[in-house]
């Protein structure tokens, strides 16, 4: 197992929860889809909505942060049935891509949308230790304590529950790792424990997990499982803008008195964690 690569960086730690959740990937008209885990364009813009830029403004700086994504609880695939345009005059239908409006029966649209149902997730954004990096996420964590607009789980159909952020750090990605799990114990705890899965858009060696928790049968970081294209330019609204970016995927051995359990349970554990081991400045917790 490759040793973790010592990393001086601070960020921010994110609980992402709710009843739904949608991460677009490839939506495209009436079919709306989701990926399995918070993307980097819906994060970022989430940030920049909590601080009140506009869609036309730069996300520059807000793109360079580093982001990892714990999975607490993946969450159940569900789709939606809409209809659109239906039962309106012709006038009030449907525009088709030609400037027209849609005769008779064909006026009521179907589209399908996609959401993950009950899933949690724990998200680290990092950068490197510099002035301006500090500046920016302590007016990030300003902005997710007091936002410019609501916020959302990628659709604003999907408000978050609970605490969203959870603090700043001079240590999320140790954090990441030992925070509380949003799920149940299992059932048949091994003693190695319990699979969780790790994702970040660099290699995953500088995670710094304890040697016991590595796991032989999953992947390890080191290589990109793929590429996703979630890495925001623009989000002008009429020419929004993406990059490729690579997807890294590590699977950690966490122990099964690591999962706090559901609703009151967990949000217990979760804030006696934050007391007494996530250090953060007077003002700085949930």
């Amino acid at each position: 197992m490759t040793t973790p690569l010592p990393v001086d960086e601070q960020g921010l730690l994110l609980r992402l929860t709710g009843p739904l959740q949608s991460w677009g990937l490839h939506s495209h008209f009436n079919e709306r889809d989701t990926a399995a885990f918070p993307t980097r364009s819906g994060i970022i813009g989430m940030l920049a909505s909590a601080l009140g830029r506009r869609r036309g403004q730069p996300v520059d700086d807000l793109a360079a942060l580093h982001l990892t994504v714990r999975t607490d609880r993946p969450g159940v695939l569900t789709r939606d049935l809409h209809t659109v345009g239906g039962g309106l005059h012709a006038k009030a239908t449907v525009t088709t891509a030609e400037g027209k409006k849609r005769p008779g029966d064909t006026g009521t649209l179907l589209t399908h949308r996609h959401y993950l149902a009950d899933a949690a997730f724990t998200v680290a954004l990092t950068a490197p230790r510099t002035t301006e990096n500090h500046a920016l996420i302590n007016s990030c964590a300003q902005a997710l304590r007091n936002p410019r607009w609501p916020l959302h789980l990628g659709r604003r159909s999907c408000p978050p529950e609970g605490p969203l952020l959870l603090g700043e750090s001079d240590d999320a990605l140790h954090h990441l790792i030992h925070l509380p799990i949003a799920d149940l114990p299992p059932r048949t705890p091994a003693a190695e424990g319990a699979p969780v899965e790790f994702l970040a858009d660099r290699p995953l060696t500088s995670l710094p997990a304890p040697a016991h928790t590595a796991s032989k049968t999953h992947e390890d970081g080191t290589h990109a499982s793929g590429e996703l294209n979630d890495q925001p330019v623009s989000y002008h609204p009429s020419q929004r803008v993406y990059r490729s970016r690579p997807l890294y995927r590590r699977t950690l051995l966490l122990p099964h008195t690591q999962f706090a359990g559901l609703g009151t349970q967990q949000l217990t554990a979760l804030g006696r964690y934050l007391d007494t081991r996530l250090h953060t400045t007077e003002g700085s917790r949930p």
